[in-house]
C-alpha cells in the first residue's frame, strides 16, 4: 500500500509518503504555484522511495489544498493537524500551529478528534509571515530569531499589526535599541496573542506546538511561560499536517 499526505502551506510544502511500513518525507518552498509544489514533492517522494508508479491514495491539506486537483481528497488543516499531533504525541490535548498566513489553536480528544478550535486568519499578526517581515527589517534571517532573543530583556511592542509593528521596530532601532531585546519583545508579543487564543479553548495539558515556527526555541519558552505549562515540540513538528493527511489516506484505502 502506498499512501501520501501533502500539506501545501503558503511558505513550504511538505509530504509524508508511506510505502508499506517505510516513511519518506520531503519539504520544499511552495513558491508561486501551490499545484506545482504539490506535484513536485509527490514526485520527489516517490523517487526517493524508488516507486515507479503512483500512490494508491493521496490526501492534500493546507493553504493550497484546492490547487492540487490530482489528489484523491482534500481535507482541512484543522483535521489533519489534530490527527498528526495525536500520532506524534498521543496524550496531547491541544495543538498550537503557527503557519505562514494564520495561527490556530485546536482542542483535541482521543485519536486527534477535534473538539474545538480558534483561528486567526484575518491578518498576518503573529504568523510566520509576521516574523519574516520583522526579521527582514532587523536585517537578519528568520532562523536567527531564536538565538537572538534568548536570555534578552524584551522591549514592549505595542502593535501586532504587521505594518505598524514594522514601523515601531524602525523607531526602536533609530533610538539605539538592540536587536536582541526587540526580538525578545517580538516573541513575548506573539506568545501573549497565542496565549489568549489558548485560554479561549481552556485545554488540558499537554500542549503540542507544530509547524516550522515551532523550531524557534525562544518562542517555545515564551509560550510555556505565558501559559504556565510545558509546550512540547515533536521532532517532526513541521510535518504534522502531512502526517495527519497520510494517516487519513491510509484509512480511506482500507475502507475501499
Amino acid at each position: 500500500m502506498i499512501v501520501a499526505g501533502i500539506d501545501i502551506g503558503s511558505v513550504s510544502t511538505k509530504i509524508v509518503l508511506a510505502v508499506n511500513e517505510k516513511i519518506y518525507k520531503v519539504v520544499i518552498a511552495t513558491g508561486w504555484s501551490p499545484r506545482q509544489a504539490g506535484e513536485q514533492v509527490l514526485a520527489a517522494a516517490l523517487d526517493q522511495a524508488g516507486v515507479t508508479g503512483k500512490a494508491d491514495f493521496v490526501v492534500v491539506t493546507g493553504y493550497g489544498r484546492i490547487a492540487l486537483s490530482t489528489a484523491n481528497k482534500a481535507v482541512t488543516e484543522i483535521t489533519c493537524h489534530a490527527r498528526g499531533a495525536a500520532h506524534l504525541l498521543p496524550e496531547a490535548r491541544a495543538v498550537i500551529d503557527i503557519g505562514g498566513q494564520d495561527s490556530k489553536v485546536i482542542k483535541i480528544g482521543r485519536r486527534g478528534r477535534v473538539l474545538d478550535f480558534v483561528m486567526n486568519d484575518k491578518c498576518a499578526a503573529g504568523t510566520g509571515r509576521f516574523m519574516e517581515v520583522i526579521a527582514a527589517r532587523l536585517g537578519v534571517d528568520v532562523t536567527q530569531l531564536s538565538d537572538l532573543g534568548k536570555d534578552q530583556i524584551p522591549v514592549e511592542l505595542s502593535s501586532m499589526c504587521t505594518v505598524f509593528a514594522e514601523s515601531e521596530v524602525i523607531g526602536l532601532l533609530a533610538k539605539g535599541e538592540g536587536i536582541g531585546p526587540i526580538v525578545a519583545g517580538l516573541h513575548k508579543a506573539i506568545a501573549s496573542r497565542i496565549g489568549a487564543m489558548v485560554e479561549r479553548m481552556s485545554p488540558e495539558a499537554p500542549i503540542i506546538f507544530t509547524g516550522g515556527v515551532a523550531h524557534n526555541k525562544s518562542l517555545v519558552h515564551c509560550l510555556s511561560v505565558q501559559l504556565n505549562m510545558p509546550v512540547l515540540v515533536p521532532e517532526d513538528c513541521q510535518f504534522t499536517g502531512a502526517i495527519g493527511a497520510m494517516l487519513i489516506a491510509g484509512e480511506m484505502v482500507q475502507e475501499r
